[in-house]
């Protein structure tokens, strides 16, 4: 929830500086980018944070016995291994980005990564998140993967909200993989 909301502040801050930008106010375009450039870094803050703690609890080895630790914890995640690991989306992602000419529309890519994936898809991936009843696990987790290959230097961090774009170590990464 936390990351959503960030993310709603920066389209904002975003829309803030465009029009600036439009008006030719570049002091307000520029405290625009500065500000987008602060909540960009709050957000990878927030993200090393929510993995860091999906770490933190990954491990059964870590499970403490009490009913009510186990029940505030399960929040409906999955024990490690049940559902398709987040880099197994990284190929097929950037695959039909390229396929695509580089760039495109979220929900284009992930229609086509989701037919790219069909086979490599669990059942469980297709059960919507208990979070949000309309989100199906497999969908949420390639959003995730998106974020983690924006950190990595694979998708461009640039791209107007929305878009999903490979970047030149992307290009790079993939040619690796399948060779």
């Amino acid at each position: 929830m936390l990351l959503e909301e960030i993310e709603a502040e920066i389209e904002f801050v975003n829309r803030i500086g465009a029009k600036a930008f439009e008006d030719c106010n570049y002091d307000k375009a520029k405290e625009a980018l500065e500000r987008a450039a602060q909540v960009s870094g709050f957000r990878d803050k927030a993200d090393d944070l929510r993995q860091e703690w999906e770490a933190l609890f990954s491990s059964d080895a870590d499970e403490v016995g009490t009913e009510a630790h186990s029940e505030r914890r399960n929040l409906g995640r999955l024990r490690r291994g049940l559902r398709t690991r987040e880099e197994a989306y990284y190929q097929p992602i950037l695959s039909v980005i390229t396929q695509l000419g580089g760039s495109a529309q979220m929900s284009d890519v992930l229609d086509k990564v989701l037919a790219a994936m069909k086979g490599t898809l669990k059942d469980v991936d297709f059960v919507p998140l208990a979070s949000d009843p309309d989100m199906p696990r497999w969908r949420n987790a390639a959003q995730w993967a998106r974020n983690s290959m924006v950190k990595k230097g694979l998708m461009k961090s640039t791209s107007r909200r929305g878009i999903w774009e490979i970047s030149d170590k992307g290009r790079q990464w993939l040619a690796g993989t399948s060779s």
